[in-house]
């Protein structure tokens, strides 16, 4: 049970894994798996309105998931383009803001025009961030983010021996401005990152459950968010100073 006194992580990241296994203990198909977790997401974004979360950030598609087959790829786009049609009006509403992290490369123009519209459409919506992670490598994010960083270091002719700083590389992050991830949440038993924002959960806290993500829900959340709000947060210090 989450207490009102409890400290809520700003950011939350999650691997929704397992929907192919759900659909197929049910002798469904894996696009009726997907389908059934994008009506996760649903559920997510109302708890998390509901307990005044900041941001929330959706692993959707890797940059590894290009070795699925093309069918199931093209199902999961499919049904990236049917979630934002038939809900981007009513996710406004609520005050949500959609952001996207990941690489814009093979990404089809109609795909793309979907997710820039549903980023522009709510940019001025603070209520809650989701930031959809489409077509996301973090080892390719930080390759991205030296070489942009690199590129106008050359053009203001920084002196090469002059040292990084964190910021400054951030700056350069698919997920800047969004805070460090707080919480990192993976579902269906497995126990690895698979390459999900490296940078951002330096410090998370990870929570690993069994639940399917097509079975999670306000439980399965609140029972994170209770673990989360059990740890104690040292960041490499000591506990008392």
């Amino acid at each position: 049970m989450i207490s009102s006194k409890q400290k809520l992580p700003r950011h939350i990241a999650v691997i929704m894994d397992g929907n192919g296994r759900w659909a197929t203990s049910k002798g469904l198909s894996r696009s009726e798996g997907h389908r059934a977790g994008a009506d996760s997401i649903d559920r997510l974004m109302e708890i998390s309105l509901e307990l005044g979360l900041e941001a929330i950030s959706l692993y959707a598609f890797s940059t590894e998931n290009w070795k699925r087959p093309v069918t199931e790829i093209r199902s999961i786009f499919n049904l990236l383009v049917e979630f934002i049609d038939s809900r981007l009006e009513g996710i406004s509403k609520k005050g949500v803001r959609i952001l996207h992290s990941g690489s814009r490369k093979r990404l089809s123009s109609k795909v793309l025009s979907k997710i820039d519209s549903a980023i522009e459409i709510t940019q001025k919506n603070r209520k809650l961030t989701v930031n959809f992670c489409v077509n996301y490598g973090s080892q390719e994010e930080l390759l991205n983010a030296f070489s942009k960083l690199s590129e106008e270091r050359r053009k203001k002719k920084i002196p090469i021996q002059k040292p990084i700083s964190t910021k400054e590389l951030e700056k350069y992050l698919y997920t800047y401005p969004l805070p460090p991830v707080d919480l990192l949440i993976r579902t269906a038993g497995e126990r690895r990152l698979s390459n999900f924002l490296l940078w951002q959960s330096a410090y998370a806290e990870l929570f690993f459950t069994d639940t399917l993500w097509p079975d999670f829900g306000e439980k399965d959340l609140k029972e994170a968010l209770d673990w989360y709000g059990r740890r104690t947060r040292k960041f490499g210090g000591l506990e008392n100073g």
